[in-house]
């Protein structure tokens, strides 16, 4: 018998939920959809998506193996209350944890630490050089995230124009890499990645195909590694121009962005669902005849 099960790894933030300051992406006024809050901290609201795309959610996690993909802390992503059951697979951190019906994957996590400590630069060296090459003037936050990363919440407007340049080459002949997302300067080890736990959750699912979606430079592994990907008009990834064969760059931005990706995830796992009675009448047919 022939069997399909579609596996779904979408990045969150400015790809399906979208911050106050990222809702308006061009999105006029006069067309604002109707929303809902899926993230409050410390009473306030902090994320959203549309009502539609609340809806195109819920009906792509009954069809397929939805999986949340961020670089948010375990503790980030739990704020966020998606209008669908908790799903069976998350990846958090950037790849570096892998939650199981909500909980952390110790044996996943011991891997991942395994290979950093043997292909890169402690995280101490390049906190080091953060604190050495930045300027209070234009850094507001020094930030370490589940002991695996680093990130700068910073002025863009008033950063020198060559330090990201500069610490981007120091940081990569040591084996991290580095994103500038909104106020945010990523440090990220190489070898953390999205991909590497969305293979992992493709192969414990048996996943048949795999889709993806995201806007950043830390989502480009993701989108490689997946059967077919699509990316928003908007985030790094949209002002690099960042293409690659099997994927769909959209024109839409924000939240129309999100709506958009969740209509071409579910156009797709239809498809290939509704391929699997040719695909079973196809095996039935090979079989000898009774005697």
């Amino acid at each position: 018998m022939t069997t399909s099960t579609v596996l779904v790894a979408s990045d969150l933030d400015r790809t399906l939920i979208y911050s106050s300051a990222a809702l308006a992406l061009g999105m006029p006024d006069a067309h604002a959809p109707r929303l809902l809050c899926v993230e409050v901290h410390e009473s306030k609201p902090l994320s959203y998506l549309t009502e539609t795309a609340a809806e195109l959610l819920e009906q792509l996690a009954t069809d397929t193996v939805f999986v949340p993909t961020t670089t948010r802390t375990r503790k980030q992503y739990q704020r966020i209350r998606l209008p669908i059951p908790t799903p069976r697979y998350a990846i958090c951190a950037n790849g570096g944890h892998l939650l199981v019906d909500g909980v952390t994957d110790h044996d996943w996590h011991a891997s991942v630490l395994r290979r950093l400590d043997a292909e890169c630069a402690p995280l101490d060296e390049i906190r080091a050089r953060f604190t050495e090459t930045t300027d209070p003037s234009w850094v507001r936050k020094h930030r370490v995230a589940e002991d695996l990363f680093a990130y700068l919440v910073v002025e863009r407007e008033q950063m020198p124009e060559d330090w990201l340049e500069n610490f981007t080459a120091w940081a990569g002949e040591r084996g991290w890499t580095v994103s500038l997302q909104g106020r945010k300067v990523y440090a990220v080890p190489q070898p953390l990645t999205k991909s590497a736990a969305m293979r992992e959750v493709a192969h414990r699912a048996g996943a048949t195909l795999t889709l993806a979606a995201g806007d950043s430079l830390l989502d480009a592994d993701l989108l490689l590694a997946a059967d077919r990907a699509w990316r928003p008009g908007h985030g790094e990834l949209a002002d690099a121009a960042w293409t690659a064969p099997h994927l769909d760059a959209l024109t839409h931005r924000g939240v129309a962005a999100g709506e958009e990706i969740l209509r071409r995830f579910g156009a797709t796992a239809r498809t290939h669902r509704d391929s699997l009675p040719g695909l079973l009448s196809d095996a039935a047919d090979a079989l000898p005849d009774p005697a």
